[in-house]
């Protein structure tokens, strides 16, 4: 019997040779993991295609639009890997560092790590064939909004890429991965094509499931 295969989509954040965090990986290490699924025959592809259904085909996506994310490139297009990089339209404006909460404490240790691109840069990823998508406006956790402020933290991030970057903002991702049916169908609703969760129970176009990867980890020949 033939095996089927499911759309592998990877997710990274940070791309750093710096010292070690959880979020990072190194550059090596993106290109260890990308180099040994192509030759497991997994086809790299854009974005649209992981979304159109089933297939042994690869995609890489990155979260929060860390400014270390070009040191990535090379490898990506040495493999001829699209990507796709996910925006907190708020940030762009100055490239401030990523201070949520949860990265408050390493972020003032060392606030250059975490610097996000300015509108600027991701017109030049965009130039380069990276697909740049929304992950809202201040990386919230969806879940936890009313309904008003969920609609504004979908709908301003895509019209605001989309002026910028003067092409459609497609695609969004989840902060943090988190989503309920109630978050899925303002997505919906707010006019994307798809979108991208981590671990889910079912897939589906708002739900899509993606293998993320931290420092040191290694991808099983299960992946």
């Amino acid at each position: 019997m033939r095996r089927s295969f499911r759309p592998l989509i990877l997710c990274y954040h940070r791309v750093s040779s710096a010292e070690p965090h959880r979020l990072a990986v190194s550059p090596d290490q993106l290109d260890a993991h990308v180099s040994s699924l192509v030759r497991r025959g997994y086809r790299p592809a854009r974005a649209e295609a992981v979304v159109a259904g089933s297939g042994k085909v690869l995609h890489v996506t990155f979260d929060d639009a860390f400014r270390s994310v070009v040191a990535a490139l090379p490898a990506l297009e040495r493999l001829a890997a699209p990507a796709t990089v996910f925006v907190c339209s708020d940030f762009a404006d100055d490239g401030r560092p990523l201070r949520v909460p949860e990265l408050e404490d390493v972020v003032d240790a060392a606030p250059s790590e975490f610097a996000t691109m300015r509108w600027d840069e991701l017109r030049e990823l965009a130039e380069r064939q990276v697909e740049i998508g929304s992950h809202t406006v201040g990386h919230p956790h969806l879940p936890q909004l009313g309904d008003a402020e969920l609609d504004r933290e979908l709908r301003e991030s895509r019209q605001r890429i989309a002026d910028e970057l003067r092409r459609p903002c497609r695609f969004f991702a989840y902060p943090y991965g988190d989503n309920d049916a109630r978050v899925r169908e303002a997505v919906r609703r707010a006019g994307y094509e798809a979108a991208f969760a981590l671990t889910v129970a079912r897939a589906s176009p708002f739900a899509l499931p993606r293998v993320d990867l931290y420092w040191n980890d290694a991808l099983s020949p299960t992946r």
